[in-house]
């Protein structure tokens, strides 16, 4: 079988065919930068979401879930800066009133118009802004407009987060593309992230909705920065079947691997670039958990430990202090015997059999000097194995959240 999946540099969700994006200042933000972006596709498409877990949910959030209840969009619409979040029912007017706008523009049905918000809880809309911004963003659509869109979404977000593969498998062809935005309030079960993709596969709307939660479920909800869960949490997946070839359906063939494969490594791709911009973020580390009896004893224990305030503290400090992360594998509500557990700080093997292993204290320091690592622990209780990712808690966090409404 032949089969290739390449990532492509300074790609975007305009990599795949028909797509094209545009971002521009409209004003919503007092900086001056960029807050209003465009991903439009030049046919309709299968479209899939996953939104927040959150109990508040931002209007924009609850419109784009309903535009999505026929499996379809052809548009995406997104504001910076305000979250249109806390907002009453003019939250949801305005939201309405983007779509509706957007799709005066482009000639298209206003539900096939998906928007989305970030920034700011409890501020209205400036719709007249918006209205003169997405007028303007309409003829500035190109194929090279992913980075700029990625600029657009951007908050406390200090650059764009973008990438892109191209698949090649049994003879068919096709491209996914993506960008995110997310530095803090990002948590598992979604956090403060906006995320759009984009595909030239043929997909329909149900397997796309099967895709998306399997690449969502090992990316984007195996990140923690700093254990909040925002209101406007968004993924968002197009595929507008402009590569041609056969429908991908996920019952384990060739084709629907690869996609598979390509979809998942994007995502976790867009996940690492999240977690390295992270708010004063300085370390991003992989917490990897083996040898446990099921999958969900895996990934609880490396929650447990990813989510510890006295273990980001020690990455962001270089102390190899594996007490603290043994504790909190400790408390995860899982049963594990402490006395058969091994543990490694990158290669350094500093717990062995539930005691310290044999180790110089300076090579496990010098491990966690470096930007990013692994920490590997080994249940010995069966085969189930997951991760997270995580990242070091720094006074520059406290720093940025304390300012945050003045930032964006």
């Amino acid at each position: 079988m032949s089969r290739k999946i390449e990532k492509i540099e300074s790609g975007s969700v305009t990599t795949p065919k028909g797509f094209k994006a545009a971002g521009i200042a409209s004003g919503i933000k007092k900086s001056g930068k960029l807050d209003l972006g465009l991903l439009f596709s030049q046919v309709r498409c299968a479209a899939a979401g996953v939104f927040t877990t959150n109990v508040l949910k931002g209007a924009s959030l609850l419109v784009s879930r309903e535009h999505l209840t026929d499996g379809h969009a052809q548009a995406v619409i997104v504001n910076s800066g305000n979250a249109n979040a806390s907002t009453g029912e003019r939250g949801m007017l305005d939201a309405r009133e983007m779509c509706c706008c957007t799709a005066r523009y482009l000639d298209i049905p206003a539900h096939d118009v998906l928007p989305s918000s970030t920034g700011v809880i409890g501020e209205y809309l400036p719709l007249p802004a918006i209205r003169t911004g997405i007028e303007s963003l309409v003829p500035r659509l190109h194929e090279n407009g992913g980075e700029e869109m990625a600029r657009a979404i951007m908050t406390t977000d200090t650059v764009p987060k973008l990438t892109a593969r191209r698949v090649t498998v049994e003879g068919h062809s096709f491209s996914i593309g993506g960008i995110a935005k997310g530095a803090g309030m990002i948590h598992p079960n979604m956090a403060t992230m906006l995320v759009f993709l984009t595909t030239d596969a043929r997909v329909n709307s149900s397997a796309l909705h099967m895709f998306l939660m399997e690449a969502v479920d090992k990316s984007f909800n195996r990140l923690t920065i700093d254990g909040d869960t925002s209101c406007d949490d968004t993924v968002l997946l197009l595929a507008n079947g402009l590569a041609s070839g056969v429908e991908i359906v996920p019952d384990g063939d060739a084709i629907a691997d690869a996609f598979r494969e390509a979809l998942q490594d994007l995502c976790l791709d867009l996940t690492l670039q999240l977690a390295r911009d992270g708010e004063g973020v300085t370390k991003v580390v992989t917490i990897r958990v083996k040898g446990a009896r099921t999958g969900d004893d895996a990934v609880r224990i490396a929650r447990s430990m990813a989510t510890s305030s006295l273990v980001k503290t020690a990455f962001h400090g270089q102390d190899p202090n594996w007490g603290r992360l043994i504790t909190a594998a400790g408390y995860a509500g899982v049963s594990f015997d402490p006395n058969q557990t091994d543990m490694w700080i990158g290669n350094v093997n500093v717990m062995k059999n539930g005691e310290r292993a044999m180790y110089e204290e300076i090579d496990a320091a010098a491990i966690m000097q470096q930007a990013d690592y692994e920490v590997l622990i080994d249940l010995k209780q069966g085969d189930a194995k997951d991760f997270y990712i995580t990242t070091d808690l720094s006074n520059a966090y406290i720093d940025i959240n304390a300012d945050y409404r003045h930032r964006t």
